[in-house]
């Protein structure tokens, strides 16, 4: 089963986040905030497969935080960042950084839900393809030793 985290400070869209997700059968925990999130991310065992940040939340570089403390724990770790503030330049800085997509959560005529659980299934698709490249590259260089 995989392990996700939702880190928000709105109480209403990390709640309601989580209820979709476990609906589908998903384990889900919640931050509050990027101090809160960081702080598991620290201590999961096992790591989270995929985390969703706000990008501004006590700092408007929340999201990056959420990002480097993801990756310094798990390299293969997917992140999301969720913004109701986006801009490009935020944009391009959490791809640069590795985030796996950056949404927008007030685009018109979006189910951001929606569009929020496509990209979180894209994302554990690439975790297990990443995961298993690793695995299929250590069991060769076994086989060689």
């Amino acid at each position: 089963m995989y392990r996700i985290l939702i880190v928000d400070d709105e109480e209403d869209v990390r709640h309601a986040v989580k209820r979709r997700l476990e609906r589908q059968g998903l384990e889900v925990e919640t931050a509050e905030s990027a101090g809160d999130g960081v702080g598991k991310i620290a201590v999961a065992n096992p790591p989270y497969d995929v985390i969703v940040t706000d990008m501004s939340m006590e700092d408007p570089e929340a999201g990056i935080q959420i990002l480097m403390a993801a990756f310094t724990r798990d390299v293969f770790t997917e992140v999301i960042v969720m913004t109701a503030y986006g801009n490009v330049k935020n944009a391009v800085e959490c791809m640069k950084r590795g985030a796996f997509d950056y949404i927008e959560k007030n685009v018109p005529g979006v189910d951001v839900y929606d569009m929020l659980t496509i990209k979180i299934e894209q994302a554990m698709d690439r975790r297990r393809t990443n995961l298993a490249a690793v695995t299929d590259w250590e069991r060769a260089a076994k086989a060689r030793a």
